[in-house]
């Protein structure tokens, strides 16, 4: 079966079990519910005391807490959950918030030991950096050692939002935090709890994703639960993240500015805003350079589900069956995901239908992973998505998710990742 591109349902197919189907709702941006949202917080202005503790004391993370998922569907309990998260990272706690982006582990980017507890929690290998986040641009602008015209214009263009600057850090920023290099990665996140949480605090947030090292981020605070409970005691649910996979990051420390990772805000709307500023191409510095990591999301591996994953490209659902002989799996054990070449199901553990969309996949991809490893795949079977520019970050995350230079594979050879 094939489905005229922008398709926006979603089926999953389970093994003896009939279809189901359920609407793909779209993303919605509603600013008014965003600044009703955080109306009536207290906002502090004074930054918390800055701690150098550059070793990552592991024995100092309580792994067996109680966690629990904190509700913000009304004012009362967005304040609620807001002043008790704020507290907890004044504390030197962690705490898991939402972002538009995915999920975030956050702890007082100032202090360098709660920053070390994030790397316990998650496993995180020391050489990997985290992100900064802040709720304004003075906040930004502290984090960092200077801050070049181009910083204002990318900030002026897509602040709050998915997009990470690479800047010379402040002497405020510990090591921990940078992975010992010498810039950081400053983000203002979109998403009202967040930035709420930020403005009680008084202080920037290091936040990377809230999952362990290398697996895949969390998109909903259920995702949190189960791969972090345990090592963190409040999950604030905010709902679905409503872009589903991490920022673009941009190094404006070098000239020209580059993409160390691609995101949904794009190179060509990057490069409309510092034309003069921008590398003509700056896809080739996608994988992990030599010397001190500047940005996450630059390992080899990296956004993994337990199931072993591979991307290909189908004829048609004889073609797949064809192609999965070869690979030694119970088709059982086979959940696929597919935009346009559907398989009826028959035979294998799962079928779900992703939007032939960008924006839409990029919503949906992570979910669909977490469903298909709770479900006890072996193998994810997901089909080649565009080489077009808007595909490109997707095509980032696949790659890595697959932990090896991936080819999709047809009876007539093979393919790059990218099906037009």
């Amino acid at each position: 079966m094939k489905l005229p591109r922008g398709g926006g349902f979603r089926r999953l197919v389970q093994l003896g079990a009939p279809a189901r189907f359920r609407p793909f709702a779209p993303f919605r941006h509603d600013p008014a519910a965003k600044s009703s949202a955080t109306a009536g917080l207290p906002r502090r202005s004074a930054w918390g005391t800055l701690v150098h503790n550059h070793g990552f004391e592991r024995e100092n993370l309580e792994l067996n807490c109680a966690t629990e998922i904190l509700p913000t569907h009304n004012a009362a309990l967005f304040q609620a959950a807001v002043r008790r998260a704020a507290a907890a990272l004044r504390a030197g706690e962690l705490v898991a918030l939402p972002t538009e982006t995915v999920y975030g582990l956050a702890a007082n980017a100032l202090d360098a030991a709660a920053v070390a507890r994030i790397f316990a929690a998650k496993d995180r290998p020391a050489h990997n950096p985290v992100i900064v986040h802040v709720a304004d641009l003075d906040m930004a602008r502290q984090c960092a050692a200077s801050w070049p015209d181009t910083a204002t214009a990318l900030a002026r263009a897509f602040w709050p939002g998915p997009l990470t600057l690479v800047l010379p850090r402040s002497a405020a920023i510990p090591d921990a935090v940078t992975a010992g290099g010498p810039t950081v990665g400053i983000r203002w996140p979109s998403h009202p709890i967040i930035q709420a949480v930020i403005r009680e605090c008084g202080f920037p947030l290091a936040a990377p994703s809230a999952n362990p090292a290398n697996r895949v981020s969390p998109t909903n605070a259920t995702h949190v639960f189960k791969s972090l409970g345990g090592r963190v005691r409040l999950v604030v649910d905010g709902g679905q993240s409503q872009v589903g996979i991490e920022s673009t990051v941009v190094d404006l420390t070098r000239q020209p500015a580059r993409v160390l990772r691609p995101g949904m805000i794009s190179e060509a709307a990057i490069r409309s805003v510092i034309p003069a500023a921008f590398a003509a191409d700056s896809s080739g510095d996608t994988g992990a350079p030599a010397g001190a990591l500047r940005s996450p999301g630059q390992l080899p591996r990296h956004y993994s589900p337990r199931a072993r994953l591979e991307i290909r490209a189908w004829r048609d659902e004889a073609d797949l069956q064809a192609q999965l002989v070869t690979l030694g799996v119970s088709p059982t054990a086979v959940h696929v995901l597919a935009h346009t070449v559907i398989p009826l199901g028959a035979g294998f553990g799962s079928v779900s239908v992703i939007p032939h969309d960008a924006e839409a996949f990029a919503r949906a991809l992570y979910g669909e992973l977490h469903q298909c490893d709770a479900a006890g795949a072996e193998l994810i079977i997901i089909e080649a998505i565009p080489g077009t520019d808007e595909w490109q970050a997707i095509a980032d995350r696949l790659k890595r998710a697959a932990m090896s230079d991936l080819t999709t594979k047809s009876e007539s050879g093979t393919l790059p990742i990218p099906c037009n």
